[in-house]
C-alpha cells in the first residue's frame, strides 16, 4: 500500500484541524491517506502505512500522554518501521509554547525506528507549528507538509 497515517491527539480542536490539512496535502498530491484521531489507533496499524505523520499538542514541553503511549508501544515493532517515512506537527498555546521541542521528541522516535524524516529547507524546517487555531501560515504549512510527504511517498514506493 502506498499511503499514508495520519495521526493525531487534540482536546482543543486546534491539532484536529492542522490534521485534517495535513491530509488535503497528501490527497492533493494523489496520496491515499488515513486520519485518525490516536484512541483509534491500534499499534499493530503502523506497519500497513508507507508514512506515518503524527500531530500533538504541546504540554510542557513534549507530546501528550495519549500520542507517547502510541509510540511507547511501538517498541514492539523495533527494525520493523526502518524505511517508512515519518513527518511531526504540533499545536500550542503560545509563541515559544513548546512547539519544535514536541515535534523533535516525536521525530526522535520515529528515527530511533529508522524512519526517513521529511523535513522542509524553508519555513516550518521541523514540521508545521500553530498558536492556538491554525491560521493561514500555519495552514499553509500543513498543507505543504501534506504534499512534500505524498511526493517522498512516490519516489520511495511507487
Amino acid at each position: 500500500m502506498a499511503g499514508a497515517i495520519v495521526i493525531y491527539y487534540s482536546r482543543s480542536g486546534n491539532t484536529k484541524k492542522m490534521a485534517e490539512v495535513v491530509i488535503g496535502g497528501l490527497k492533493n498530491e494523489k496520496i491515499e491517506a488515513v486520519l485518525k484521531e490516536v484512541k483509534d489507533v491500534n499499534v499493530d496499524e503502523l506497519l500497513q502505512y508507507d508514512a506515518i505523520i503524527i500531530g500533538s499538542p504541546t504540554y510542557y514541553g513534549t507530546m501528550s500522554a495519549e500520542i507517547k503511549k502510541l509510540l511507547d508501544d511501538s517498541v514492539k515493532f523495533h527494525g520493523k518501521l526502518d524505511g517508512k517515512i515519518g513527518a511531526a506537527f504540533a499545536s500550542s498555546a503560545n509563541i515559544g509554547g513548546g512547539n519544535e521541542t514536541t515535534i523533535l521528541d516525536i521525530l526522535n522516535a520515529m528515527l530511533i525506528h529508522g524512519m526517513i524524516i521529511q523535513g522542509d529547507p524553508q519555513g516550518d524546517h521541523y514540521g508545521p507549528v500553530a498558536i492556538g487555531s491554525p491560521d493561514g501560515r500555519a495552514s499553509k504549512e500543513c498543507v505543504k507538509l501534506g504534499n512534500r510527504v505524498g511526493r517522498l511517498i512516490k519516489k520511495i514506493y511507487v
